[in-house]
């Protein structure tokens, strides 16, 4: 079982974004792989610290990870997981944390395995994706053309001359307490430890082309608008040898259903009816996402009635099954009648069946908005 993100970092559930911080810059430097070279348990550590970090400190993560704790995450690709980060990828997002505790380069020195300088990520890339309420039923894998920086063929790189290839300058500072030694990131380079040797013309400074790629996205069922999935290393590339690419950002879009309305997991339906309908009962076909659906109406069913179908909803993107679909049954007063037809509701005015007696049973209106929300 999964070690709670909060007890990781140390810290209680509601703790703000600057403890969350502090707690997870104490953790990290405690496991730094500079003061434990060749500790496997302190690389373990140092990851999970990262995991619990990416999380908490980001609000909309935080927010699902405190509602339904690890298993938000268990879909993997839309958020969350950083257990299976490489020690680049963290150094590459949250090196400027404890990098000053390190010569300020963020960079590390690796376990048991040689120097190593820090990789280079490329930028991210973000697009929206538009999707049909039978697409986010379904789940969907779409296609999508996008144009990213590559490195361009025959671009060669050659070490930094600046920084040796370490990625990061010392300075030694004279002051009233002594000589002060301290690190930061090579200008030249920018912390990769590599320049540009030879490249072609059509390249950019930095050895980079723009080429279209066509890219394959799997979006599981049950995704909102709103939500983003990363597609990793589909950004851009960086320059250098050693670089790897930045992620796709996926935003997703619901377009918005002709008859059926969302709200969470559940979906809406309103099944309007005539009157005579109501008082004999009927059999109608209503949407659904995927086909329609027979439903049976009882005699006399009441306006405002609202029937659920089990799990013909929106499926859970945790796993949990899926929602319902809610029929709200409205019956069709005509605004219109001949004379025939209005004389005999005036002769029923009086009768005992047309006048209202709703059962204990019958729910107000204000008690159907409660069990609603509640």
């Amino acid at each position: 079982m999964k070690k709670d993100f909060y007890e990781i970092l140390g810290i209680a559930k509601g703790a703000d974004a600057a403890a969350i911080k502090k707690a997870y810059r104490k953790k990290a430097i405690e496991f730094h792989p500079d003061k434990n070279p060749g500790n496997k348990e302190a690389e373990e550590n140092f990851k999970t610290a990262a995991e619990a970090y990416e999380v908490l400190s980001d609000p909309d993560k935080k927010a699902k990870y405190d509602q339904y704790g690890h298993q938000a995450f268990e879909q993997g690709g839309y958020g969350g997981g950083g257990h299976h980060m490489n020690m680049d990828d963290i150094f590459s997002q949250f090196g400027d944390i404890f990098g000053s505790a390190f010569g300020g380069g963020g960079g590390f020195s690796g376990f048991g395995s040689g120097q190593q300088q820090r990789r280079a990520k490329g930028s991210n890339l973000r697009i929206k994706v538009k999707l049909t309420l039978e697409d986010i039923v379904n789940g969907v894998e779409k296609k999508v053309k996008v144009k990213r920086k590559v490195q361009a063929k025959g671009v060669s790189y050659k070490t930094c001359s600046t920084c040796n290839g370490q990625g990061q300058v010392m300075r030694v500072t004279n002051t009233i307490l002594g000589r002060m030694q301290s690190a930061s990131t090579c200008p030249t380079c920018g912390g990769t430890g590599q320049t540009i040797d030879k490249k072609p013309s059509e390249a950019d400074a930095h050895g980079l082309i723009v080429e279209e790629e066509t890219v394959s996205i799997k979006i599981p069922a049950g995704v909102s608008d709103g939500m983003q999935l990363k597609v990793s290393n589909k950004g851009n590339d960086a320059p250098g040898n050693n670089s790897i690419p930045g992620d796709l950002i996926v935003a997703i879009e619901e377009s918005e259903h002709e008859f059926l309305k969302r709200e969470g997991e559940n979906l809406h339906y309103d099944l309007y009816i005539s009157f005579p309908e109501a008082i004999l009962g009927i059999s109608k076909d209503i949407e659904a996402v995927n086909g329609k659906v027979r439903i049976k109406l009882e005699e006399g069913i009441q306006s405002g009635k609202i029937l659920r179908l089990k799990g013909k909803g929106i499926p859970s993107i945790n796993g949990y099954g899926s929602g319902d679909l809610l029929v709200h049954v409205n019956v069709w007063t005509p605004k219109t009648l001949n004379k025939e037809q209005k004389n005999f509701f005036e002769k029923s005015l009086k009768e005992e069946n047309f006048i209202p007696n709703p059962e204990k049973s019958d729910k107000s209106f204000f008690e159907k908005v409660k069990d609603m929300f509640s």
